[in-house]
């Protein structure tokens, strides 16, 4: 860390303010103390300059005795110290340089001698100003640095946890594809191999998306009318598959692998166990300033009843909050043997 006053802007800075303070030091000295114009501009020139480069190598004590590496009375003591040896410094080479250089009148060695004590108590305070300015500029500075580095560490493990979310998803379609095909090759290999064949076309085209953050809604409903036409090979017409969308939605960008899993869910706890023709519905449509998507299915009460929340919905849910620091942006609904999973895209944030 540098010193701030060393920077070319707050170097104006500080040299304006001490042009300022060596004006108001000849006013005072012209109108308070009886000096002559020529006096009082040299008494405060050397004075002044003097200071404002003292005032720039307080940086350097200040910088290396820090308070949390010290016990309060040494921190005290070291600076009590330093505030008296960098004040008498300032005061001999001001005396040094008045008397031996510009050897000055008289009456302006009897004032600098009897001002001598307040020259002293004003090295004091300015010495106080200084470090006080440059401790809290090191505070400030390393507030800001822990909060840099904490942003980049929940960026980091936010970043971690999507992906680790998005491959749960992954190999959980996987597993049950493979399982299917693994149970068709015995009592149906065309169907396998078919299967097979669709299955690979759906890997190479979510692939090509994984690593994305997001993509749009139409690359997202291609993909699931691949992952259903695999399904379709297995169950054939147990299951119906209507989409219901407005043109203007499928532009709109929204997380890869979003809606997979709930056609998973409604192929799992809908047609699998269900007699009865399943239909599954995907609707899509903007409402206030959301994309709402809703994916509904029926099934079979007297069976196995989708209660609570299952994996892929809970994978869903943390990944919406993530990604959007929002916490309901997804609700379920599960009455009279339709369940509907609603997802709430907000519009503008992708």
């Amino acid at each position: 860390m540098n010193n701030p006053l060393l920077i070319l802007r707050n170097f104006i800075f500080y040299t304006f303010i001490w042009i300022t303070f060596a004006v108001i030091h000849i006013l005072f000295l012209l109108n308070a103390a009886g000096l002559g114009f020529s006096d009082a501009v040299l008494d405060s020139l050397v004075f002044n300059v003097i200071y404002l480069w003292l005032g720039l190598g307080l940086w350097y004590p200040v910088k290396y005795l820090s308070i949390d590496r010290n016990s309060s009375f040494r921190f005290a003591a070291q600076h009590i110290l330093s505030a008296i040896v960098s004040s008498s410094l300032w005061i001999g080479m001001s005396l040094f340089i008045l008397f031996f250089i510009f050897s000055p009148d008289s009456h302006l060695k009897s004032f600098i001698f009897q001002t001598l004590a307040w020259r002293i108590l004003i090295g004091i305070i300015l010495y106080v100003i200084y470090t006080s300015f440059y401790y809290l500029y090191i505070f400030y500075s390393s507030y800001n640095d822990k909060l840099l580095k904490e942003s980049e560490l929940r960026t980091f493990a936010r970043e971690a946890e999507l992906k680790s979310l998005k491959y749960q998803i992954n190999p959980h379609f996987l597993f049950n594809s493979l399982n299917s095909i693994s149970s068709l090759t015995l009592i149906d290999p065309a169907k396998a191999r078919e299967m097979t064949i669709k299955l690979s076309e759906y890997m190479r085209a979510t692939l090509s998306e994984s690593e994305k953050q997001f993509h749009k809604l139409s690359e997202e409903i291609k993909n699931l009318r691949l992952y259903l036409d695999i399904e379709k090979v297995r169950f054939g017409n147990k299951f119906e598959y209507v989409e219901e969308f407005e043109d203007s939605c499928t532009g709109i960008m929204i997380p890869p692998m979003i809606l997979q899993p709930l056609l998973e869910n409604a192929i799992k706890y809908g047609v699998y166990e269900s007699l009865e023709k399943v239909t599954i519905k995907l609707n899509c449509k903007k409402e206030n300033n959301y994309l709402k998507i809703t994916v509904e299915n029926n099934y079979d009460e007297d069976s196995l009843s989708p209660s609570g929340e299952k994996i892929g919905i809970r994978n869903i849910k943390n990944r919406l909050s993530l990604i959007y620091r929002q916490d309901n942006l997804l609700v379920v609904e599960n009455k009279r043997g339709i369940f509907k999973v609603n997802i709430f895209i907000p519009l503008g944030e992708s």
